[in-house]
């Protein structure tokens, strides 16, 4: 009987049509409904039944799912509704033909909920707006990059041309004459200063001296009764002429810290100006060089654009020019005016303090301290504290 089932079975015909395609089985409307359904509601178990044999196998085979006891299930409203009112949209035949479907609801929500975990998504536009501002910094770096290229190009040209003596170069031979002056009376106001330090120094190590020489004497007043009074004369001349060199001493260092205020303040100053000025000149005889040489050849289109970007750089270089050029002429004025003023003070007070210290005239030396406001420093005055070497 086997044997028959699986003959009938092989030997099932096939319905062809003419093309030679199979033909359509009416199951097949009704197989993809219920394919549907059980996608969209699961299965209906109270209808399905088991076959516990092969193909055409008897009926006693067919065990009926009613009858089996399963666990209990929880009644879904919702599924009723899916039932009745099914969501419009593509079947899915559609999904299965690889037809997209449109975003649900669900996967909206989810969207969002990715956003609100992961906030730099949300933080785009912003992101956006750095990457442009910084675009736009180095955009203007490169700018400034190559606006001192070509600044720096010119000068070196400019230089190298007044070197060798083929360019012309700005010259105001007043300025340029007092300009010189102050660099040979800064040159020498530099020996002035190192002079005096060093004579500060050496005077400071014989006024040290002097004191410890009386305090020897003083000492050795008391132990030799015999010499005693020697000892006391010679005791009280060295701790005179110690005060007396402490006075001096304070107003040498008062003469060496005015003329260093002069020489590296206010005469540096002056001179930093100045450098600014040269710079400025060499700037512009290098844009007015250049102007000149376009002003030379041709006059098309693109030569008049050249030349008139020039005519703008080469003004703005000549008023910085004119510019540091008066600033210096006035720095100058007031730094002679000024140097005059101080010099005099200064040399009147090292004069009458050296003349009144080797003269002996203690009250001379005193008064000329008081004249010129000049406080008497104590020997070792100048020598940072315990603190400030800690």
């Amino acid at each position: 009987m086997a044997d028959s089932i699986m003959s009938k079975a092989a030997t099932m015909e096939i319905p062809i049509n003419s093309n030679g395609d199979t033909g359509t089985l009416p199951e097949d409307d009704s197989l993809e409904q219920d394919l549907q359904q059980v996608m969209v509601s699961g299965p209906n178990l109270n209808e399905t039944s088991i076959v516990s044999g092969g193909y055409g196998g008897p009926a006693g085979g067919i065990i009926p799912t009613s009858s089996i006891k399963g666990p209990a299930i929880r009644f879904n409203p919702d599924y009723l509704d899916r039932r009745r009112a099914p969501a419009p949209g593509p079947d899915i035949r559609m999904k299965s033909r690889g037809v997209s479907l449109p975003n649900s609801q669900s996967a909206a929500s989810r969207l969002a909920q990715h956003t609100e975990h992961h906030p730099g998504s949300s933080n785009l536009n912003t992101s956006n707006s750095t990457e442009e501002i910084s675009r736009g910094v180095a955009v203007e770096k490169l700018d400034s990059v190559k606006k001192w290229g070509i600044n720096t190009y010119k000068c070196t040209k400019q230089m190298f041309s007044e070197r060798f003596g083929r360019g012309s170069r700005t010259v105001d031979l007043e300025l340029e004459a007092q300009i010189d002056v102050l660099r040979d009376t800064k040159s020498k106001y530099e020996n002035i200063l190192r002079l005096a330090t060093a004579l500060t120094s050496h005077f400071q190590s014989m006024v040290q001296t002097q004191q410890a020489l009386g305090d020897t004497f003083t000492d050795l007043s008391q132990k030799s009764p015999e010499l005693q009074d020697e000892f006391g004369y010679n005791a009280e001349t060295q701790k005179l002429l110690c005060k007396n060199g402490e006075a001096l001493l304070s107003a040498i260092s008062f003469f060496v810290s005015s003329v260093n205020t002069l020489v590296n303040k206010t005469m540096e100053d002056t001179l930093l100006t100045i450098k600014l000025y040269e710079n400025a000149r060499l700037e512009f005889d290098a844009y007015r060089s250049d102007l000149e040489e376009l002003s030379l050849g041709p006059r098309d289109a693109a030569a008049m654009v050249r030349i008139e970007m020039s005519q703008h750089d080469y003004q703005i270089h000549r008023d910085k020019y004119e510019r540091l050029r008066s600033d210096v002429t006035i720095k100058l004025k007031f730094l002679e005016e000024n140097k005059v003023k101080v010099m005099h003070k200064q040399l009147l007070l090292f004069h009458n303090a050296i003349s009144a210290y080797f003269a002996g005239n203690q009250q001379q030396l005193e008064q000329t301290l008081i004249q010129f406001n000049v406080k008497l420093k104590p020997p070792g005055s100048d020598k940072p504290s315990w603190l400030e070497e800690q």
